[in-house]
Formats: C-alpha cells, structure tokens, sequence
C-alpha cells in the first residue's frame, strides 16, 4: 500500500508529532508499505521518499515550539495544504501522525474529506469536540461517564474569575489547561487567585489526588490500562517526554474488577463522542477516595516508541509495527 504519513505541523506538538512520524513510517516501511513522510510546514514538506524500514529515534526537546515560530509554521501549513501535495492524493491512505493544532482539531481532517483522500483516525468532527476539553467532558457527563467538575474561563473576557473558579480553589488546589491543547502544554497545578494564567481560553477543575491511569481504545476494544506513575504533581509536557519524569505501567498493577471498570469507561466514551471503529486514548485520574474521573480523549494521541498508545499495546502483546499496521486499517 502506498501511505503518507502527516507529521510535523503547527501546533505546540509538532516535535512530538515529527517523532511519532518517523517512528510510523519506518515501522509500516519494514513491514512492505510504500511510505512517504511528509511535514506540511516544513520548508521542504517531503522529508522521504521513500522513507526506508528501521528504527531511528527522533528526540523530543524540552520545550515546544515559541508562539512566534508556530505563526510561521501555520503559514507554511496553511500553503503546504491547499497547494496540494501530488504526495497526498497519491496515497491510498494517509496515516495521520500530527499531534494537537490543525492535525487534532478537526482543519487537516476536513480538507482531506473535501478531496476525498482516505486517512487514518477519526473525522473532523468528532476530533473537533474531543479537542475542546469543555465540549468533550460535557459529552461525556451526558453519556453518563464520570468527570471532574469544570469552570471555563476566559481572563481577556472577564475582569475577574468566575464565582465557580473561586468556589473550587475554596475546596483546594485547581488544575488549570488550555481548553484546546494537547500533550499536557501549559498545565499547572494552582492554589490562589493571584496565581491563575492571565490569557487564554481556560479549563479550571479539581486537583484531584488520587492515582492516573490511561486506556487506549481501537474500535471495540480496549487495551491494557496505563497507570501513569508521576514525580511531578501533573502529567505537563516535559513530564511526558524527558526521560526518567514518569513511569508507565502497563499492565497497570490493579484489582481486575478495577482495571474492567476502566476499561468498561473509555470505551463508554469512545463510543459517545463517535470514534466508531477508528482509535482513540481516554485519560483518567482518580481522587483520594480511588474514584475515578475522564480528564480528555484524545484522537491524536502521541505514538513515539515510548508513547502511552505503543506503552499500552506492548502490554498486550502486540509489536510496535503491529500497532501501526492495525491503525492504518482501523477506519
């Protein structure tokens, strides 16, 4: 099968993004794919053709890319895309590898529909409302699935917090993210007014105490839980992807009763927000009493080599190149 792999991009992940790249394509290369890998904001968008079969790793640096550079590369995209690359509309299916941004939001997923190109992962707009962390926990509470109580604020917008805010930093520490953003990008954990971000769309909830854990879900199945052992007291960028911050789990070392709980709930709500037969990684963490909570489903989720996804599924048994090649045909 002739496949371009999508890495790279715009968004705060696109080193992350270009890691897990690389990693596909040589994977899917090694087992007689025809790959091109191919970065829409970079200079020169085709990093191979072909790429060749083996497992070279690409480091991931300590911060994302600076706001200032991200403007350049989501012009570079923006042309990259509807200057349409032959790469793409030559490929019998396009594996999707781009974290966060346009890759994750839905934009890449629509342009490929309007062409009608085949690609890997879900459609626009179900990636549009797992993106939106507001939107898609107000899926989830409606389908039934448990999550933590939520504020949005917006600082540009409101002179002062939310009353809501304010009543859940009265009960203890918060958690505060980005409304739309991935691999952890500007987490903090805070305990005062004074200290809340002062820009951005935020999603303000409860520190929640308690043990993390992560299941990765391809069409009706589950794989094993993840549990996310942490020496930091959020799961933030540099924890994710530094060597020696956290320790993954996999399979988690819990109660079979509780490890099918969660399983039971991220297919739960894979199923409510629309993934279908494609693939998706349910985030959970649990407060002091145990109980567990859907923080985000993420569409895109990250697939280095030592991502939570391949983590999960090499836990089960199954090869890093066997991941790749159920993904590239779970649509």
């Amino acid at each position: 099968m002739r496949v371009a792999v999508l890495c790279g991009g715009e968004s705060s992940e696109r080193d992350v993004s270009r890691s897990s790249g690389w990693a596909v394509a040589q994977a899917l290369a090694g087992r007689g794919h025809d790959v091109v890998l191919v970065d829409p904001a970079a200079e020169d968008p085709v990093l191979a053709d072909p790429v060749p079969a083996g497992d070279s790793v690409v480091l991931v640096p300590k911060e994302p890319p600076a706001p200032t550079e991200r403007a350049v590369l989501r012009q570079r995209m923006y042309d990259a895309l509807t200057g349409g690359l032959e790469q793409l509309r030559q490929a019998d299916r396009v594996f999707i590898a781009l974290h966060g941004g346009w890759g994750e939001d839905g934009h890449v997923q629509a342009l490929l529909e309007l062409a009608g190109i085949p690609f890997t992962g879900a459609g626009h707009d179900v990636c549009a409302v797992a993106w939106h962390k507001g939107r898609c926990q107000a899926v989830l509470e409606s389908a039934g699935i448990p999550v933590p109580a939520r504020v949005l604020y917006n600082p540009a917008e409101q002179r002062e917090p939310p009353i809501g805010v304010k009543q859940l930093l009265a009960s203890g520490p918060v958690v505060v993210k980005p409304v739309a953003d991935g691999s952890s990008v500007a987490v903090r954990k805070v305990d005062s007014l004074d200290a809340l971000p002062a820009e951005g769309e935020l999603l303000v909830e409860p520190f929640l105490g308690g043990r993390e854990f992560t299941v990765a879900v391809i069409g009706t199945t589950a794989l094993p839980v993840v549990e996310i052992e942490l020496t930091t007291p959020v799961f933030d960028y540099e924890a994710k992807y530094q060597p020696g911050a956290v320790r993954e789990v996999s399979p988690a070392e819990i109660p079979e009763s509780f490890a099918d709980r969660l399983q039971e709930l991220a297919i739960g709500a894979h199923q409510a927000l629309g993934f279908g037969t494609t693939y998706s990684r349910v985030d959970f963490r649990c407060d002091t009493a145990g109980t567990p909570y859907c923080l985000e489903v993420n569409a895109l989720p990250g697939l280095t080599p030592g991502s939570l996804v391949p983590v999960a599924a090499k836990g089960a048994g199954i090869t890093y190149g066997e991941l790749v090649e159920r993904l590239l045909t779970a649509k």
